[in-house]
């Protein structure tokens, strides 16, 4: 809780306790003061923080009982309360089991604090609009007709003044998350209120004089700021991160005019595919989310020469170039790694799409899976099948999982080469497929429901941002490297698969 909403909590809490003062008198005068400092409260907190909608019940309850306090002073009649003893049992249980629930609201979805970059330099952010004229948009209506997308660059910046940027800088697009996840619209409200470590459009830090690029992709119906983290951490090390929403592939992407994209690529899938069908999509969505990466890798060499204004002109080190990716990002982040300007990828728990189209790459990339992700590899490096008992439990057909693995058979032929070439291939105990985006700190009920695994967020995150980190260094930096030499005491968490293939 941010801190009016404790004070607010606290008076609530004061109220309900007054509530049980024996003496009429004594009871007014404690209720009349201590509402009239929690109203107080509640207007510096409106001014100050913003509203919450879920502290609803603090509003309403603290309003409620400086008004009745009021009246109550203004009365001549004796007794506060009325005589039946019903109110007087019912009025304050309400009141506890509002207090609950505040607390039950708070807890699950929390005001948080993005983990803090673990570099030296402040970091800066600037957004993007290209628009491809080569490309039409496929996936739905754009003004031009063309592909266009929004892209979020994070970078080395010189000392910011004034406030952070928010985590979700409009908060129109929330309502568009909560329904992603089948929630009510207001649901994540709260996230508006959640900052960021980054200042806006400031300064390049002169710390040196240019800085690789990296390029990210966020998953299936997710977002860039949901890898604000990752890209702020990397910042502060030397590194310009930009990451791209590809448009009607996240939950929502707004455009300078005003237009909000959603999600229709979901429109390609059906429970209703035979699976190659599901491939042959899954490949064609592949395609426009590769091809997004080559045209902005193209647009940042315009930045670079000064063709496409911005304060990074000059200090892109377009000759040392990564990607990286989350879900069917990271497999666009391998895909993307075929472009001879990208040195090297990660894809962050990424099943891979396209291969049949093309020989595998042999150039380093860094696989990072969950748990359950490794549980699958692991099956098919045992040989194992799943039993029509687990096949039903699935509600999966052998057909389907045949075919599959086949496929998988194909993507572990490609790790291999990525390995051969100085690439890794290692999982984190205990995280899972959410785990490797700020999803993670969002709500402690995606642990308890199994969406993100038994390892704390602050944890996953430190050690995902450590690889990552270590990995770059090593073949955009030429140094670092270290924890891509194997198992390291500071992280038991990370178990390597590479002796396994």
């Amino acid at each position: 809780m941010r801190l009016f909403e404790i004070l607010l909590f606290f008076s609530s809490v004061c109220l309900l306790a007054f509530l049980f003062i024996p003496n009429q008198r004594i009871r007014r005068t404690a209720l009349l003061m201590t509402s009239g400092v929690g109203f107080i409260i509640l207007v510096i907190h409106f001014l100050v923080e913003g509203y919450r909608i879920q502290l609803v019940f603090l509003y309403g309850f603290t309003t409620l009982m400086f008004m009745f306090s009021l009246i109550k002073v203004v009365r001549t009649q004796k007794g506060v309360w009325p005589a039946s003893r019903i109110p007087r049992v019912l009025g304050p249980l309400f009141i506890a089991i509002g207090l609950i629930a505040t607390v039950c609201f708070h807890y699950v979805f929390p005001v948080f604090d993005l983990p803090a970059p673990t570099g030296k330099l402040k970091v800066g952010t600037q957004v993007f609009h290209f628009v491809d004229p080569n490309r039409e948009e496929t996936f739905g209506k754009s003004e031009t007709g063309k592909r266009e997308l929004m892209v979020q660059v994070w970078y080395p910046a010189e000392a910011g003044t004034g406030k952070y940027t928010p985590f979700i800088p409009n908060p129109r697009i929330l309502s568009y998350m909560a329904e992603n996840y089948g929630l009510p619209g207001f649901t994540f409200q709260h996230l508006k209120y959640v900052s960021s470590h980054a200042y806006l459009a400031t300064e390049v830090s002169s710390v040196q004089g240019s800085y690789p690029l990296i390029l990210a992709n966020p998953g299936f119906g997710s977002s860039r700021f949901l890898h604000t983290s990752q890209a702020e951490n990397l910042a502060s090390h030397g590194y310009i991160v930009a990451v791209i929403d590809h448009t009607y592939n996240t939950f929502a992407t707004e455009f300078p005019d005003g237009q909000i994209t959603t999600s229709t690529t979901s429109d390609l899938f059906s429970p209703e595919h035979d699976y190659r069908t599901e491939r042959e999509n899954r490949d064609k969505l592949g395609k426009v989310l590769t091809d997004d990466v080559v045209f902005v890798l193209d647009q940042f060499e315009l930045i670079q020469s000064g063709k496409i204004p911005s304060q990074l002109k000059g200090r892109v080190d377009v000759g040392h170039i990564g990607v990286f990716g989350h879900s069917i990002g990271g497999a666009t982040a391998y895909d993307a790694s075929y472009d001879p300007r990208i040195k090297a990828g990660i894809d962050l728990d990424g099943g891979l799409y396209g291969l049949h189209d093309k020989e595998g790459l042999r150039k380093p990339i860094l696989f990072m899976n969950s748990e359950s992700g490794y549980e699958k590899l692991k099956m098919l490096i045992d040989h194992q099948v799943y039993t029509d008992v687990e096949l039903e439990r699935m509600g999966n057909t052998r057909e389907w999982v045949d075919q599959e693995r086949k496929d998988k058979k194909l993507e572990l032929d490609r790790m291999r080469k990525t390995v051969a070439a100085g690439g890794q291939v290692l999982y984190i105990n205990n995280g899972e497929h959410l785990n490797f985006t700020d999803v993670q700190f969002i709500s402690p009920i995606f642990k308890i429901l199994g969406i993100t695994g038994k390892i704390a967020p602050d944890r996953a995150n430190f050690i995902i941002n450590s690889y990552m980190l270590d990995f770059f260094d090593m073949y955009l930096k030429e140094k670092g490297g270290i924890l891509m030499n194997g198992p390291d005491s500071r992280f038991p968490e990370v178990k390597f698969i590479t002796p396994l293939l």
